[in-house]
C-alpha cells in the first residue's frame, strides 16, 4: 500500500511540475512580445535628432557663403538662411533640389530657366500658376542671385530692396520683404520671422 501511495504522489507532482514550466515558459513569451511591441521611445527620439541635425546641416551649409555676403554687401545672414529654409523646404523642394534655386527666384528672359507649378495669393485666396524660375550651378550661385536681387533691385524698380540690407535686425529686414512685395504671401514677414527665432539664426548676424 505505502509503495502505491507513493508511485501516486510522484503521479500526480509530475503533472504540477510540467503545468509550472508550461507557465513559466508562457510568461518568458509574453514578455518577449512586449518587449517587442513596446513603443521604441528611444527609436523616435534618434529619429528626431537625426532630422534635427539634418537641418543644422542645411545651415551650416549656408553659413559660410551667407557670411560672406553680408561681408561684401550687408545682407543679415539670418535673412538669407531663413529665407532659404522657407521657399525651398529645407532644399528638399524641386526647385532647390534639382535647379540649385533657394528662394524662388523668377527667371524674366533668362536662358537658364524652368517652368513649374507655383502658388501665389491672389484676391484673397491661394491658387496655382505656372511660373518660369532661374536655374543655377550650385546653392552659392543661388544666394548670391538673391543678394544681387537686394542690392540691384529690378530693372523697373532699382530700389526696390534697399530697405532689406539697410535694416539693422532680422525683423525690419523681414518686414522690409513683405513691402517690397519679395512674395505674395500676406503673413511672409511673420513667416520668416518665425524661421529665424525657431531656429536662432539671428546669432549669425
Amino acid at each position: 500500500m505505502k509503495k502505491k501511495r507513493n508511485k501516486k504522489k510522484n503521479t500526480l507532482r509530475f503533472p504540477a511540475i510540467l503545468a509550472g514550466i508550461l507557465l513559466i515558459f508562457i510568461a518568458f513569451i509574453f514578455s518577449l512580445k512586449s518587449l517587442f511591441e513596446m513603443p521604441n521611445v528611444m527609436g523616435d527620439e534618434s529619429a528626431q535628432v537625426e532630422v534635427e541635425l539634418s537641418k543644422e546641416d542645411f545651415i551650416q551649409q549656408l553659413l559660410p557663403h551667407a557670411k560672406t555676403l553680408q561681408e561684401g554687401y550687408g545682407v543679415l545672414p539670418s535673412i538669407i538662411i531663413g529665407q532659404a529654409i522657407l521657399e525651398s523646404n529645407w532644399g528638399a523642394s524641386q526647385l532647390s533640389s534639382q535647379y540649385n534655386n533657394l528662394f524662388g527666384i523668377k527667371s524674366f528672359g533668362h536662358s537658364d530657366s524652368v517652368t513649374l507649378d507655383t502658388q501665389e495669393y491672389v484676391n484673397g485666396q491661394w491658387i496655382v500658376i505656372q511660373g518660369d524660375f532661374r536655374v543655377y550651378q550650385s546653392w552659392e550661385e543661388s544666394m548670391t542671385a538673391h543678394t544681387m536681387l537686394f542690392v540691384n533691385g529690378v530693372d523697373w524698380s532699382p530700389t526696390k530692396y534697399e530697405k532689406v540690407l539697410s535694416a539693422t535686425n532680422y525683423r525690419e529686414a523681414a518686414l522690409a520683404l513683405q513691402e517690397a512685395g519679395y512674395a505674395t504671401d500676406p503673413d511672409y514677414a511673420n513667416k520668416v520671422i518665425q524661421v529665424i527665432e525657431t531656429y536662432e539664426l539671428d546669432q549669425f548676424d
